[in-house]
């Protein structure tokens, strides 16, 4: 929902789950070159195959159409939502882009981020961009640590609605259920998330590693609860105020879902106002407004029993949220 209404605006870049489908290998090497960045982008691996394996709405690439170059068994990772997003001629832009990754020079993460977004800027009249990726809080802060000047939007939704979301969402699904098996090893994933520091260090590593030796297919995806999927949400939500609670409110947006739902053009202008005030636009304002919908609670067609184990499950977050037990 935020990237279309972002990239709906003419002087905003919306950049879409880029960090996504690059994963924590991303923060592997502080001062890569060119060529490892084009790398990153462009070489299908492992993680872009589990990713890519079944069809949601945030994958963007037209597997199915006549023109297609790319299978889900080769997609580069750039490709899977970020220049779809973009474009329509989104391969095009893919063979332009190798040319201007490759010849930037061994430097710091953080330039090679801001001269491909930068370009992209120009590319399509963006003066400002904004990357928007699912589930970002647990490398919040090494975003942070690339860009330590930037304004953060945190959206979020009841847990108990989200829980119930992310357990009919392949690469959710495919987490928790990797998270366990990973557990089953005597890894404590939970005090991993806790221990920031240490969760930096180790998570860029383990990550491709968990991947290679994971075979989803023998992951055990029956033995996933809603209580999981809760309790994994809540746990987000606490990393996410370690990150990002001592930000300052010019900083920090918070910005619940439902509120958009309820006042789409009051949050909406809240939301680019606190992007840059320069960029409220009228016309841009009433035409996006129609995007964000009322949506049917999954959460009140439960059991009684399961909305009592799910609540359960996301009460210390609720509660941090202000949502009603």
């Amino acid at each position: 929902m935020v990237s279309d209404i972002l990239n709906r605006h003419p002087r905003v870049l919306s950049v879409s789950e880029f960090f996504s489908y690059l994963g924590m290998r991303t923060f592997r090497y502080r001062n890569p070159t060119g060529a490892w960045m084009w790398d990153l982008y462009s070489r299908h691996r492992i993680r872009t195959t589990l990713m890519a394996k079944e069809s949601y709405k945030e994958l963007l690439y037209p597997f199915d159409g006549p023109q297609a170059r790319f299978t889900r068994r080769n997609v580069p990772p750039i490709l899977c939502a970020t220049l779809p997003h973009l474009t329509d001629q989104h391969e095009a832009l893919f063979d332009e882009l190798e040319l201007v990754v490759e010849q930037q020079p061994r430097q710091s993460l953080a330039a090679h981020f801001r001269h491909l977004f930068s370009w992209l800027g120009r590319r399509f009249g963006g003066d400002v961009w904004a990357e928007r990726s699912g589930g970002s809080l647990l490398f919040a802060s090494l975003l942070l640590r690339q860009f330590p000047e930037a304004r953060v939007v945190h959206v979020y939704r009841d847990g108990r609605e989200t829980a119930i979301s992310m357990s009919r969402h392949y690469p959710f699904r495919m987490m928790l259920a990797s998270l366990h098996r990973i557990e089953g090893w005597r890894i404590n994933i939970a005090g991993l998330l806790s221990r920031d520091r240490l969760w930096n260090r180790t998570a860029p590593w383990v990550e491709p590693l968990a991947n290679r030796l994971l075979r989803s297919e023998r992951l055990n995806y029956d033995s996933l609860t809603l209580e999981d999927f809760g309790t994994f949400w809540a746990a987000m939500i606490e990393k996410g105020d370690q990150v990002l609670g001592h930000l300052p409110t010019d900083r920090l947006l918070n910005v619940k879902f439902e509120d958009v739902q309820l006042d789409p053009c009051y949050q909406i202008r809240r939301l680019i106002r606190f992007i840059d005030p320069s960029l409220e636009d009228h016309s841009w304002l009433r035409d996006v407004s129609s995007i964000p919908r009322p949506m049917q609670s999954k959460f009140a067609q439960l059991s009684p029993e399961q909305q009592t184990a799910l609540t359960e499950a996301c009460l210390p977050a609720l509660e941090r949220l202000d949502y009603p037990i």
